[in-house]
């Protein structure tokens, strides 16, 4: 016997009816018959009683459904454990990162996978937090590296690789550099020089003013924390960064905690909960490089 046979029987047991099971597997009706025709003689008995409009089961048909389905699932499973293999084999994956942001555990982990999948090829895209979440939902994007605030992209799964609070960082001499910490009031007295909407830092800031009625002026937005940081060092505005992003430029600028800004910016990996066996493979490496707990 044959698999499709076994997928005919399954399809005319199922809708009853041999025109409807015909439509369901693509192939003529007259096709459909003679298969089950063939199936029944190997087996030696009527599969089905055809002496109905509808038809049904006869015992036999009735012994012989669920060993086909099982048979047909057991094929099904085969065949996804080959995709999956040849899926590390060859094929494409697209890796987002949110503009500006060079994470070097990231390039590790692409890196690393690389070498024990050269086959798959690797695409990088840059664009906003907000955007690339979206491409993720949508499957344009497999897996990709977000800003958010307070709590990661709702319908995707996510590993959060950082979490911490925003700053202002200014230059020597500046009139809140005396301060060890600022309000958002005594910030937004000031020009700003911040990320762009859509990004994850810039989410923390607009929420965090919003929910003192507070509207800040944005002088400049960069989408890179190194030129939001040298436009700050030139006076041209209070940078707002995340405390790690101030750290590189503690020579420069002063970092001040905010005193009234509770909300958390995040660096997360996204990806959908039905992922692909190459996204599952490129988190295990990514968990590795970012000392992450493990399991996808």
């Amino acid at each position: 016997m044959e698999l499709r046979q076994l997928e005919y029987f399954v399809a005319v047991a199922e809708e009853r009816n041999f025109t409807r099971a015909a439509e369901r597997v693509h192939i003529s009706q007259s096709g459909v018959s003679s298969q089950i025709r063939r199936l029944e003689h190997e087996l030696g008995a009527e599969l089905f009683d055809r002496s109905a409009r509808t038809v049904t089961l006869t015992v036999a048909g009735e012994a012989a459904l669920a060993h086909a389905r099982a048979a047909l699932a057991s094929a099904g499973a085969v065949a996804r454990a080959v995709d999956e293999v040849t899926g590390l084999v060859r094929g494409r994956l697209t890796v987002g990162m949110v503009v500006g942001c060079t994470v070097t555990p990231l390039f590790d982990a692409l890196a690393a996978f690389h070498e024990a999948h050269p086959g798959v090829e690797i695409r990088l895209r840059e664009d906003t937090s907000a955007r690339l979440a979206d491409a993720v939902r949508s499957g344009t994007v497999d897996l990709a590296l977000v800003g958010a605030a307070a709590t990661t992209p709702d319908g995707l799964d996510a590993l959060t690789i950082v979490d911490e609070r925003l700053v202002a960082a200014v230059p020597p001499g500046h009139p809140l550099a005396a301060l060890p910490r600022v309000t958002l009031r005594e910030l937004t007295a000031h020009p700003l020089v911040c990320m762009p909407p859509g990004t994850g830092l810039r989410a923390v800031l607009d929420q965090a003013c919003a929910e003192q009625d507070l509207r800040p002026a944005i002088a400049l937005e960069a989408g890179a924390a190194d030129a939001i940081a040298d436009l700050a060092a030139r006076g041209l505005g209070v940078a707002v960064l995340s405390t790690s992003m101030a750290t590189p430029h503690t020579d420069r600028l002063i970092a001040l905690p905010l005193a009234d800004a509770d909300v958390p910016a995040l660096l997360a990996l996204v990806w959908r909960p039905a992922h692909n066996p190459a996204v599952r493979t490129l988190l295990n490496h990514a968990r590795q490089a970012f000392g992450a707990p493990g399991g996808a």
